[in-house]
């Protein structure tokens, strides 16, 4: 009995009272008809082939039926009369012996396609799947059903009624092409017809799910394989996270065990190479605690796994010997705080000490503030959401506290000199070092960092958008008030400098978010009369560099900036509000210690 890879005309298997039989006859021939291979693919086929039939004498002796799991292809080869078992060993004479290990992979119908990339594959595994397990005679109507299922599921009203029709079709399109049965073809022009409306999405989502399909084979769990393996599937079943090879999502609560081992398993696999899972963006409203994740399990990770093995017998053990080798030949200093990260979130604390070492060493040996500027965020990160997982990060602190000062003192050399496009990338970097300043919530780094942005940010010497962007900065630190942004605007935005270098400061300033010139109208005031003030030829030069501040903003933003432009006064002035003397402090004082709390901040009197 032979199991073989089907690839002949569906008509004939299903009439076949002995498909393989069938299926051996077809490969004959195509074997007696198929070109000569190049000589070295030749010889190689013939050592398989020989070898599989003194491995097929060998069962032969032992056992009165045997199964044979081969290629199509090779059914010819294995079939009686059989070459001599002399000639066979006299092909194989002089191979050298080499040891090797086994063991059985599940594999998926997609990988089984000849359209993913096996050569030797079938073009539609699951249709042959349907063809294989089908009840009765009613293959196609069954069919049809299952990708009207596919549809409705996903959101396309179908009905039973379409079922029928394309059916019906089915069957008259055999009819007309002089078939005994409708094949896949028939369903498939049918299916596109009558159930997908002629949709070529819709036709190919059925071909995906059903055509292919994505079903996953299984073994023993007594197969032999790498200590790793079974420790995966260990952690698998421990934790109940079955491999599928259907795509799914998952959210995690980082304060239930569970869930944090969980997500520790995902991201070790993931600095080994295996992917299975993808870490998505959090949910809106969800705290730092939750971990969303996209998991589809693909047959192939149980070679990364062998491959993974040489590092250690455990997914632990593996993933920290992993980020110990990628440490020391990490290239450049942001790879080096990456791993720290990645270590946090894997919970290798063995690895993190070499890791830490690793930066310690980089950062010492790296001059350039730019890079200093990249790595600081991820350190960020990790200082501020630590303590979610439980880690000591006192060494990791230091480290940070260093890189900080490190870059307060190189950053003034840093930013002189710089064209359009580099400037714009130091603006990125230092809202980066800005962010991280705010997540590691230092007061004396952060009264550092504010101190070197009001010095940098009255130099005449630095391209507009890191003069606009600071000013920016400090305003909402709080360091200098709107009084000041004034005065600094009023001085940019005069006749006398050059077009292009205001509004390179506006767009340094304004980035980002528009309320400020919602709720400041002294601000906006300057803003339009600046802008209706351009001449006509230096407007043409700095439209592109505007509309793209403000088309950052959202379109509510937009509005409320047009409306209360709309009430700018003639004079350039914004009009007093009708109800300013309407204000009451003591009903508004009430609501401060809400805000604060809601902030995570403390009110102190006084």
């Amino acid at each position: 009995m032979f199991a073989v890879e089907p690839d002949i005309d569906e008509e004939r298997l299903a009439a076949a009272v002995a498909p393989f039989a069938a299926i051996a006859e077809a490969m004959t021939v195509v074997r007696a008809h198929a070109p000569a291979p190049p000589e070295a693919e030749r010889v190689d086929e013939e050592r398989r082939e020989a070898y599989m039939r003194q491995a097929l004498r060998a069962a032969a002796k032992e056992f009165d039926r045997v199964a044979v799991v081969c290629g199509a292809w090779h059914v010819p080869a294995l079939t009686a009369p059989l070459p001599s078992a002399s000639s066979d060993a006299a092909v194989l004479k002089g191979l050298p012996k080499v040891k090797v290990a086994m063991t059985w992979v599940p594999w998926t119908h997609a990988r089984l396609a000849s359209w993913q990339g096996y050569g030797a594959g079938v073009r539609s595994p699951g249709w042959y799947h349907h063809l294989f397990t089908a009840v009765d005679e009613h293959v196609v109507a069954r069919w049809l059903v299952r990708a009207a299922g596919v549809l409705r599921k996903d959101g396309v009203p179908v009905s039973s009624a379409h079922v029928i029709e394309a059916t019906r079709l089915a069957e008259a399109l055999a009819t007309m092409r002089g078939r005994p049965l409708a094949g896949l073809a028939e369903v498939t022009d049918a299916a596109h017809a009558v159930l997908c409306d002629g949709d070529d999405l819709r036709l190919s989502l059925i071909n995906r799910r059903l055509v292919v399909g994505d079903r996953l084979g299984r073994v023993p769990d007594q197969t032999p394989g790498v200590p790793i393996a079974r420790d995966v599937a260990s952690s698998q079943r421990r934790l109940r996270l079955q491999p599928a090879v259907s795509s799914r999502e998952i959210d995690l609560d980082l304060r239930r065990d569970l869930d944090l081992q969980r997500s520790q398993l995902l991201h070790r696999l993931r600095l080994l190479g295996v992917d299975w899972g993808q870490v998505l963006a959090n949910r809106k409203g969800r705290g730092t605690f939750w971990e969303s994740w996209q998991i589809a399990w693909q047959p192939e990770f149980a070679v990364d796994l062998v491959e993974a093995g040489v590092y250690g017998t455990t997914v632990r053990e593996a993933a920290t010997a992993r980020v110990a080798e990628q440490a020391a030949e990490a290239e450049t200093l942001a790879d080096v705080t990456a791993l720290v990260e990645r270590c946090l979130l894997a919970d290798l604390p063995d690895a993190l000490p070499g890791v830490l070492d690793a930066l310690d060493e980089r950062m010492a040996l790296d001059a350039d503030v730019a890079h200093l500027m990249d790595a600081l965020p991820a350190l960020a990160r990790t200082l501020r959401y630590g303590d979610v997982r439980g880690t000591d990060l006192s060494a990791l602190r230091s480290v940070t506290h260093g890189m900080i000062t490190r870059v307060c003192v190189g950053l003034p050399a840093a930013v002189g000199g710089l064209d359009d496009a580099a400037a714009a990338v130091m603006r990125d970097r230092i809202d980066g070092v800005q962010g991280a300043l705010a997540l590691i919530d230092d007061a004396d780094a952060s009264q550092r960092w504010q101190a070197l942005l009001g010095g940098l940010s009255t130099r005449d010497d630095l391209h507009g958008l890191l003069t606009g962007r600071m000013s920016r900065l400090l305003l909402d630190a709080g360091t200098v008030d709107a009084d000041d942004i004034g005065a600094r605007m009023a001085l940019v935005l005069t006749v006398g400098v050059p077009v292009a270098k205001a509004a390179a400061w506006i767009e340094g300033f304004l980035a980002g978010d528009g309320l400020l010139l919602v709720h400041d109208e002294r601000l906006l005031a300057l803003v339009d009369a600046w802008l209706t003030g351009i001449p006509a030829d230096g407007f043409v030069e700095v439209l592109p560099l505007l509309r793209r501040t403000f088309s950052g903003y959202p379109a509510p933003q937009r509005r409320m900036i047009g409306e209360r432009a709309a009430h700018i006064g003639t004079d350039g002035r914004p009009r007093a509000a009708e109800h300013d003397d309407q204000v009451d402090p003591d009903r508004g004082a009430l609501l401060l210690p809400v805000v604060a709390r809601l902030l995570g901040k403390e009110l102190h009197d006084g």
